[in-house]
């Protein structure tokens, strides 16, 4: 299928939808959830979507520098989870490396679910309503709240006392029963109730107080579930998901009814016999109890309907791109070999792809180049394709062969005057946090101007270290960088490096650039040009003007 095809059967679908009976509801969302995708299609989904801004971590090695979350984000672009919990599970797809053959799995459901746009469509409209979520921190911090202690004996005794006094009642009312005699009967009973509701009253309150906000998000989570457990699968991944979910949605449909029931107490119409049936409270103790047999299992079902939605995200991204392919994976120590690759971020008419070649031959490339032409756009898109590869996504690309790798990047780090470090001492910890992972599992590496805020002596010799150091430790990446001093790590035989570049296309002007990685070490500067652009008075040919910017 080509992008036009796929653009047509979105509107195709849309215009089906608009021409539905307009008292459906949910018809309204899924012509949301269809424009959505036609803007993802056509390039115009930033700006538009969730944008993971939550998950943010400014300590996390590669989120930040690698626009992972935030407007314009990979997470932006990947993320149609219909709940919070779902873009939690993506969240944590996108911040964590897995283990290869986790990876492997993943790609495999993600193939499966590639062209289930019936699923798709289901998990969209999950919920009366589309504000009705589900929310892991709002079922966590009832799970995590202390336990309500209810004696089981107690339980027991409130059940019968509740069903003798609505038999009388019932009796009472029939003519079975004198209303002389069942007053005499109810009596007793009505005090039993009043002095336990007494005793418990404090407690059931603050029980109903955490639970209220589960009984609005248990729907969209039971309706979710029912569907993993109803849906066949064949990937192993999705099988195993949908075993750990089995028969759960029958218990969050009781939970539901008991919170339901909880909330309904305080009705006008209800709130009379509520009292004198100790309804609350023994609510409370069916509650409590249900928490104590199922709570665990909660934790576990959340956790599968999150990856669940994850893989949904990931399939529904291959299905839009049908021109990305599946990478292959390697055993070999570090391997990032790539035909034609290029930024999943870009729209596709300006993203210029390029090979790249990570091996044991070459270990990392230095990448010099002016100004804006495209030294840090390579990073990124090499940064932002392997996590994509390790999620279980396609990648933007001919061809990806990669091996297992934890990414580190330094991309875009800045100072912290709130912890008092400057910018300088914020790239070394992060220098020191990729050192220290390379120790325990092969790095790709990402860096962009290494060392930038030292002397240029300084900054060779710490930078050579930083580089041997990682190639000892069997690290692959790159370094872009406008310091020209640099490139002579690339040609340190042992350290097995080259030296590429970026520039202007041939023939071009100094701002005339064609995005295409070349051999060898760049002769070109434009920082004066840029500098005249601004507004700063620089005259030309004049080399101390030169020496100034190009030390």
């Amino acid at each position: 299928m080509t992008i036009q095809d796929l653009l047509q059967l979105y509107q195709t679908r849309l215009s089906e939808l608009q021409a539905a009976p307009r008292s459906r509801y949910r018809t309204s969302r899924l012509e949301r959830f269809y424009r959505r995708a036609i803007e993802r299609v056509q390039g115009n989904w930033a700006g538009n979507g969730a944008t993971g801004e939550e998950f943010i971590d400014p300590a996390h090695i590669y989120a930040n520098d690698l626009n992972v979350f935030g407007e314009g984000s990979l997470f932006e672009l990947l993320c149609t989870a219909r709940t919070a919990n779902g873009r939690r599970g993506l969240a944590e797809y996108l911040l964590q490396i897995p283990a290869l053959d986790e990876t492997l799995a993943r790609q495999e459901a993600v193939r499966e679910l590639q062209a289930r746009t019936d699923l798709r469509e289901r998990i969209a409209v999950l919920g009366e309503f589309e504000f009705q979520e589900s929310k892991w921190e709002t079922f966590a911090e009832w799970l995590d709240s202390p336990p309500f202690h209810f004696s089981p004996t107690l339980r027991i005794a409130a059940f019968i006392t509740s069903s003798l006094l609505a038999a009388i009642a019932v009796g009472a009312l029939a003519g079975l029963i004198p209303w002389r005699t069942a007053g005499d009967w109810m009596v007793p009973l009505v005090g039993f109730h009043s002095v336990v509701g007494l005793i418990f009253r404090e407690r059931a309150n603050r029980m109903a107080g955490l639970v209220r906000p589960v009984s609005i998000e248990t729907q969209v989570l039971k309706e979710g579930l029912r569907l993993l457990e109803e849906t066949e699968f064949q990937s192993v991944k999705l099988r195993r998901l949908a075993d750990r979910v089995r028969n759960s949605s029958k218990s969050v449909r009781k939970l539901e009814r008991l919170v339901n029931a909880l909330n309904e107490r305080n009705k006008e119409w209800f709130y009379g016999p509520s009292l004198y049936l100790l309804i609350g409270t023994q609510l409370c103790m069916a509650i409590e109890a249900w928490r104590i047999k199922n709570g665990a299992a909660l934790r576990v079902w959340l956790d599968a309907w999150a990856e669940f939605e994850a893989l949904n995200a990931l399939a529904n991204y291959a299905y839009e791109n049908p021109e990305n392919t599946f990478p292959e994976f390697s055993i070999e120590e570090a391997v990032f070999e790539a035909d034609a690759l290029g930024h999943p971020l870009l729209a596709r008419e300006s993203c210029i792809p390029n090979d790249v070649r990570l091996n044991r031959n070459c270990r990392f490339y230095v990448v010099s180049g002016s100004n804006m032409s495209g030294k840090s756009t390579l990073l990124r898109a090499i940064g932002l394709n392997a996590l994509l590869a390790f999620a279980g996504a396609p990648v933007r690309a001919r061809a990806l062969r990669l091996s297992r790798l934890s990414v580190c990047a330094s991309l875009s780090v800045v100072d912290s005057l709130l912890n008092g470090k400057s910018k300088f001492l914020a790239e070394m910890d992060r220098l020191r946090q990729t050192l220290e992972t390379a120790n325990d599992t092969p790095v790709l590496f990402l860096i962009d101007e290494i060392l930038s805020g030292t002397n240029s002596h300084d900054r060779r010799v710490a930078s050579e270290a930083v580089v041997r150091t990682l190639v000892d430790r069997g690290a692959v990446g790159v370094l872009s960088t406008h310091d020209l001093a640099l490139s002579e790590i690339a040609d340190i035989e042992e350290l097995r490096g080259m030296n590429v570049h970026t520039g202007s296309r041939e023939g071009g002007g100094p701002l005339d650039f064609d995005y295409l990685l070349k051999p060898g070490v760049t002769t070109e500067t434009n920082a004066l040009e840029i500098a005249r652009m601004a507004g700063v008075p620089i005259p030309i040919d004049t080399r101390a003007a030169k020496e100034l910017i190009y030390p």
